[in-house]
């Protein structure tokens, strides 16, 4: 009596991925029922061409990753 079936055998199965007899596994219906979101858009490029340390600052504030008090000391960091 033969307790593991003959595809189980075979030189090719590594790994710990199950076999069902050529049917997929339910966490494999489920991955191509269900694609993956499409990646986030890339950031608009900064005005000016080449390195800008102003339009990135200017960039920054619109955004509201700083406040309109540390772009004012940024910016005059940046003139000096």
């Amino acid at each position: 009596m033969r307790l593991v079936p003959r595809q189980l055998l075979r030189a090719g199965m590594t790994g710990n991925v199950p076999y069902y007899g050529g049917r997929l596994t339910p966490a494999q219906a489920y991955a191509a029922s269900h694609p993956p979101p499409p990646p986030a858009p890339a950031p608009p490029p900064v005005a000016g061409s080449g390195p800008d340390p102003l339009g990135a600052l200017q960039y920054l504030h619109d955004t509201g990753v700083i406040t309109a008090e540390e772009y004012r000391d940024l910016r005059a960091r940046v003139r000096q």
